[in-house]
């Protein structure tokens, strides 16, 4: 087979003196639109702005997908990485300028920063504070870039927050996030034994003597607020399980004034309990 060498010279030629003169190889999707953004530029909202606005987007759109591509590696789909470039693109072209540069040196950071917000925000499977996310990628970079050389020792605590600048609580904080990005099953088995568990099985369930425990609390004051004779009946027939027979005799009273005075005393602890309850979720609101 022939080679035509001539031809490779000075294609090699052509493409040194481009990189030696300080120039940069342009991508083939950086297609020349300076004379529809300066079109752009001059129109008003209408149908005209629109479809120019349109051309710019089709004709801009290759490059926000290769962007889009150099994340494709973190866990989320390629088509859903392109349409948030696409949403960057869009906000690029509103926002831009053409005096002040070329179009592709102004999309490229603009299309980026949304790609990486879009992760900051929206892939978290629990939300956390955005503080708590910049120390998480800070301490990321710190353990790649000290780890960088072969045979390298995993760094310590002390050894990142000195490279960070960081406090050794930060980067604690940071490193606890590098493991929150996703979550675990509760299904997820802990053990590979036989009598292997689950997650949920090491998780406790509700305790009924808790709502024994708040009836309790929220009673006391209204039993507080009874007359000596009647809080006496209700601890003898709730507490030592008298009956009202035998707290009639002991009282020297009937026994029919004695059902009257526990159901009397009953419902006003009731009304006090639940006022209170009422009053207290009223100021948590």
């Amino acid at each position: 087979m022939v080679i035509d060498m001539s031809t490779s010279r000075s294609e090699t030629a052509q493409t040194t003196a481009h990189r030696t003169s300080g120039g940069r190889r342009p991508h083939d999707d950086a297609p020349d639109t300076a004379a529809a953004f300066s079109r752009l530029a001059g129109l008003g909202p209408g149908p005209e702005r629109d479809a120019v606005r349109e051309e710019l987007t089709e004709a801009w759109l290759p490059m926000a997908h290769r962007i889009a591509s150099r994340f494709r590696d973190r866990g989320e789909a390629v088509e859903d990485l392109r349409q948030v470039a696409a949403l960057g693109l869009v906000k690029a072209i509103d926002r831009f300028d053409p005096s002040r540069g070329a179009f592709e040196s102004y999309a490229v950071p603009t299309i980026t920063g949304e790609i990486k917000r879009h992760f900051r925000d929206r892939m978290w499977a629990l939300r956390v504070p955005r503080r708590v996310q910049e120390l998480r990628n800070k301490v990321r970079v710190a353990r790649r870039e000290l780890t960088q050389s072969p045979g390298s020792p995993e760094p310590s605590t002390a050894r990142i927050a000195e490279y960070t600048g960081l406090t050794e609580e930060e980067v604690a904080t940071g490193m606890e996030a590098l493991e929150s990005f996703s979550t675990l099953s509760l299904d997820a088995e802990l053990s590979s034994d036989d009598d292997g568990y689950s997650l949920a099985d090491t998780l406790g369930s509700s305790d009924s003597a808790y709502d024994t425990v708040v009836d309790r609390e929220a009673a006391k004051e209204g039993l507080r607020r009874l007359p000596e004779r009647e809080r006496a009946i209700l601890y003898m027939r709730f507490f030592e399980d008298m009956t009202q027979n035998r707290i009639a005799d002991r009282l020297g009273i009937s026994q029919m004034h004695v059902s009257r005075l526990i159901s009397r005393s009953c419902a006003r602890v009731r009304e006090e309990a639940l006022g209170q309850g009422m009053r207290t979720a009223f100021v948590k609101e």
